[in-house]
């Protein structure tokens, strides 16, 4: 029996999550979910995922569970640390006896983490961790809702384009992440824009000032200079290269290739460095969103009083995957639930997406995740109110770009 959570947004979302009824009184489902609730990981990764699960998960649990149970989410804390996300998840697995794993935002920490999930094959749901090696492993338990590097070097590599750009620079964490990006990028402009000089450097993500990096090339700044650093590094080096008078610049852009933008503390930290800055964006208000994620957006704006990012929907996504597995599969089995998510449809916050069965960096990957290009115009600026570029599946309106002033 198809549940009333179903029947009542199946219109817009084919969903299927539980039978008619509440999910209370029965044997709850466990999902892990490993995650940075403390330093030296991205804690503001960390909570908004969080929020995003119980928020998904109290939707589905209030319309009946799954197979008549409902989700209970079990969260170990990583701190963005490696071996601890593997610790987190062994526990997950072997102790709390959870059926399937997700939550993970970091690339290095997904990179350790898979490694356990394939040896015990228990279903993990990458939720943010976008280096490409994370699915060129080629593992059957992991699946990728969520961005992956590939992606945004085809965005950059389209800006770079588009803008007539000669001469580009990136500074990268030193990361699975940030250096598997750089290198994307060198890969694809080589190949594509065999005109263009790029070249990255490689920084601590640890670090706590870059200056040296930054003055190295004020006296002969590019066109462009993109960053590929995670928040609290990433605000650092913004603030150092604004304060510099190195980027953003009528001489040089800034671009955002890291999803710093989206963070809830970034205006806090960054303030007038960010104006003029372009942006690679998974979530805008602005881009078409089927019934579901409207409904988790709003959710999101009554509980925290400001607006949902793409945190959100990754998160909210990856425990759709988990639970319409269970439902489709009809059972918490590990080898059922994969062999479901490899060959079913699944309708989430973002849309409906399959994942490719393509060896290689697309392995158990939603392919074509949407995306857009915006650019921040004034300080202190909401998503919604910034200069949106390129929607997806567009081209880039160059037209639309305003070189700072300074």
């Amino acid at each position: 029996m198809k549940s009333l959570w179903f029947a009542a947004i199946a219109a817009a979302t084919a969903m299927a999550l539980g039978p008619n009824g509440p999910a209370q009184a029965a044997q709850p489902i466990l999902i892990g979910a490993s995650l940075a609730e403390s330093p030296p990981g991205s804690v503001v990764q960390g909570t908004e995922i969080k929020e995003g699960l119980n928020i998904m998960a109290k939707m589905i649990n209030d319309k009946g569970g799954v197979l008549g149970r409902p989700l209970k989410i079990i969260y170990q804390n990583d701190q963005g640390i490696p071996s601890q996300g593997q610790a987190a998840v062994t526990k997950l697995i072997t102790e709390d006896h959870v059926v399937a794993v997700t939550g993970s935002h970091q690339s290095s920490v997904t990179m350790a983490d898979i490694e356990v999930a394939h040896r015990f094959k228990i279903p993990f749901v990458n939720t943010n961790g976008w280096a490409d090696s994370i699915r060129e492993k080629g593992y059957p338990e992991v699946f990728n809702p969520g961005n992956y590097n590939r992606r945004v070097v085809e965005a950059v590599v389209e800006t770079i384009k588009e803008m007539k750009l000669k001469n580009v620079l990136a500074f990268a964490e030193n990361t699975d992440f940030g250096i598997g990006q750089a290198k994307g990028i060198a890969n694809a402009v080589a190949t594509e824009l065999p005109g263009v000089k790029y070249h990255y450097e490689v920084l601590d993500r640890a670090g706590k000032d870059f200056t040296p990096a930054v003055l190295k090339v004020k006296s002969n700044p590019p066109d462009m200079i993109i960053n590929i650093m995670l928040a609290p590094a990433a605000y650092i080096l913004m603030n150092q290269l604004y304060d510099n008078n190195v980027a953003p610049t009528s001489k040089t852009w800034f671009y955002d290739a890291a999803g710093d933008t989206d963070n809830i503390d970034f205006w806090q930290n960054v303030h007038q460095a960010a104006v003029g800055m372009i942006g690679f964006g998974l979530y805008d208000p602005r881009m078409p969103m089927p019934e579901l994620g409207k409904q988790v957006a709003a959710q999101y704006q009554k509980e925290f009083k400001r607006p949902p990012d793409r945190l959100l929907f990754q998160a909210a996504d990856s425990l759709i995957v988990i639970a319409q597995a269970i439902e489709h599969a009809k059972s918490t089995d590990s080898a059922k639930m994969i062999h479901a998510m490899e060959t079913m449809e699944f309708h989430g916050t973002r849309g409906a997406f399959k994942f490719s069965d393509k060896p290689g960096y697309t392995y158990h990957q939603w392919i074509d995740i949407p995306y857009v290009t915006y650019q921040i115009t004034a300080l202190n600026q909401p998503i919604a109110d910034t200069s949106l570029v390129q929607l997806p599946d567009k081209p880039l309106q160059v037209d639309k770009l305003v070189k700072s002033t300074k």
